[in-house]
């Protein structure tokens, strides 16, 4: 199933990428990554899910299971999955901010984590073009949360299970699509991430840490890009102002 998801939602950005229509909603309209950038990228995602994530995989249900997986009917409400995906997202998203961070700490980020950097401008292809540590260590909060979940409430049903397990993968994807759409999520939900708020990271290389939501950057000062060193360079200066008073 993951292959499916995985591949089955990069394709539309591929087609997309040949279109010339939407060039114009390209962040980095510059770098339009080549067949062949997109060949090599596919050949390490499959040996990092072959070699890596299918353990995970293999592990993931009987973990579940053995801490009390629903796996019958009925199935739960439409509310009870959308609050506990919400949840999800909530929890992964602070593991993704602060072992994604720890990663762009000199060793780990010369060792572990330059490889998902290759790409200046990102692609969907390229959402899990990473060193199979950092995709085991980064994978941790996506199949970890559900199964504490499972754990400590014992209220989960193998439905909404894998419904997270497709929108973490729709959502990481879209994140490193590289586009930028009037209806992106997070003209919307402007705590959503999206793709322009994790390009910048790709583009400046530091900064912009989260996976799907805006508020830890924010807390942390690590907001990347034009805007966020315009209101540092404002913060800056009213504290200035201040001293002189």
């Amino acid at each position: 199933m993951h292959e499916v998801v995985y591949f089955g939602r990069s394709l539309p950005w591929i087609i997309i990428g040949r279109i010339p229509y939407f060039q114009k909603y390209k962040i980095q309209n510059q770098k339009v990554p080549t067949a062949q950038e997109q060949w090599k990228c596919a050949k390490l995602v499959l040996l990092s899910h072959f070699t890596v994530e299918l353990p995970q995989i293999w592990l993931f249900h009987p973990m579940c299971l053995y801490f009390g997986l629903d796996t019958g009917v009925p199935f739960p409400s439409l509310l009870t999955m959308a609050l506990q995906i919400a949840v999800f997202f909530v929890i992964e998203d602070t593991g993704h901010y602060w072992l994604h961070r720890a990663l762009h700490w000199g060793p780990l980020y010369k060792n572990i984590h330059k490889i998902h950097h290759q790409y200046s401008a990102p692609f969907g292809l390229a959402a899990e073009y990473a060193s199979p540590i950092e995709v085991m260590l980064l994978g941790i909060p996506t199949v970890g949360t559900p199964i504490l979940w499972c754990a400590l409430t014992g209220n989960l049903h193998i439905l909404t299970m894998y419904t997270w397990i497709v929108l973490r993968l729709f959502q990481a994807i879209d994140a490193h699509s590289g586009y930028e759409f009037p209806w992106s999520l997070h003209h919307f939900l402007p705590v959503w991430a999206g793709a322009q708020h994790h390009d910048v990271h790709h583009e400046k290389f530091i900064g912009n840490y989260s996976s799907s939501f805006r508020w830890w950057d924010k807390l942390m000062d690590t907001e990347s890009g034009f805007e966020a060193q315009k209101r540092r360079r404002e913060r800056r200066m009213m504290k200035e102002g201040k001293k002189i008073q």
